[in-house]
């Protein structure tokens, strides 16, 4: 020690502790403007001194000697290790292994030939130096992995499968060439059980896969819309591409086409799911009110209307929804009939339609004028008629 007064500690440093005579060295950004760097480097030099003397007295004095104190706490909660994203992400890990499906982890890259089955194979996305002469073009989709999965299992004498992947997937025209997306595909048939008889997977299994997955994720399902324009690799008529309003593309679902089923070597049926995380918008910080219990009863009626069949359900949910919107709690499909009876191209779709007074209990002429409203606005857009 050469000296030391109430302020500081002036010691000597012995001429073989390079480590501590070197001075500081910082790899700064370029980009720095040079008022900061000169703020940065001041202070690294204030600072690295008095932190190697307090190494030197922790060295020689043992670490047993410092007494412990607890860090100050900011706050009497704890904040959030996690952000919404990745909450989002563990969330639908979760939700799909409860649906029954089992978790894969595979190669984000494949072979160019496989993966042109399942989506475009841009030469950016193609791996200049690949790990194998077969590895080298990034997937369009987790699909596409997890059914070269599925068929290896099904060589190996596991047909009956269903299988789900969180991960990346590689388009062109998503940020940073790259979306992170929970990927589920369903093979086979499904299982046994004293419930109902096996039968093969359909579209509609992976629907519900998909479903789930967004109802977890807080996507409201309400305002979803359904259009028929899937990607290539599904059946046509057999899929669709999942929307929030007319911009925000959220996923797809659907039977897997049987020309993709033969190039890869797996015998069908088999179904597929595709949710992008990173389309899914971030929840509204809202305060929580009190939950609004109606003091009423709700009121059911189921309507079957006689559509084109070219007329979706969607179509008629959401005209049936918009009829009375400050009574109408709740639309839901639940038959779908074509043929014997019915005229050529046409079909039935039967809804159930829930009212929710709120003031006062309906009396009967209230709930026939708002039936009929109901039947007019689908009428308005669909052409419908009551059956």
């Amino acid at each position: 020690m050469r000296a030391r007064d109430t302020e500081q500690v002036t010691v000597a440093v012995p001429s073989w502790r390079n480590d501590i005579n070197a001075p500081a060295v910082l790899d700064l950004s370029p980009t720095l403007a040079p008022e900061v760097v000169a703020r940065v480097t001041e202070g690294c030099a204030a600072i690295e001194p008095e932190a190697d003397l307090v190494e030197e007295v922790l060295r020689l004095k043992g670490l047993d000697a410092v007494p412990p104190v607890s860090l100050p706490r900011m706050a009497p909660v704890p904040l959030a290790t996690l952000t919404s994203k990745q909450q989002r992400t563990a969330l639908a890990r979760r939700t799909l292994a409860a649906q029954g499906l089992v978790e894969c982890v595979t190669f984000s890259f494949m072979a160019t030939a496989e993966a042109a089955l399942f989506g475009p194979t841009p030469d950016p996305l193609r791996l200049s130096n690949p790990i194998a002469a077969d590895l080298d073009q990034l997937r369009p989709t987790a699909i596409a992995t997890l059914a070269l999965a599925a068929q290896r299992n099904a060589a190996r004498g596991y047909p009956d499968q269903a299988l789900f992947e969180v991960g990346p997937a590689f388009r062109t025209d998503a940020e940073h060439g790259q979306c992170q997306t929970a990927a589920g595909l369903r093979a086979g048939a499904t299982s046994r059980s004293w419930i109902a008889p096996a039968r093969g997977v359909d579209a509609m299994d992976a629907k519900g896969d998909l479903w789930a997955v967004m109802a977890a994720a807080g996507v409201p399902l309400e305002a979803l819309m359904v259009t028929p324009d899937a990607p290539g690799f599904y059946h046509p008529g057999r899929s669709g591409m999942v929307c929030q309003g007319p911009k925000t593309v959220l996923g797809s679902f659907g039977e897997v086409h049987p020309r993709v089923l033969a190039a890869i070597g797996l015998t069908g049926p088999a179904v597929a799911f595709e949710l992008n995380l990173d389309a899914v918008a971030e929840p509204k910080r809202r305060r929580r009110s009190a939950p609004d219990l109606p003091a009423f009863q709700p009121l059911r009626r189921d309507f079957a209307f006689l559509v084109d069949s070219a007329v979706t359900a969607d179509t008629v949910l959401r005209a049936a929804r918009g009829a009375e919107r400050n009574l109408i709690a709740g639309v839901a499909l639940f038959d779908v009939y074509e043929g014997d009876k019915l005229p050529e191209g046409k079909k039935s779709l039967a809804i159930e339609v829930v009212f929710q007074p709120r003031e006062r209990t309906l009396t009967d002429a209230e709930i026939e004028t708002s039936g009929q409203k109901v039947i007019a606005a689908v009428a308005k857009a669909t052409g419908a008629v009551l059956r």
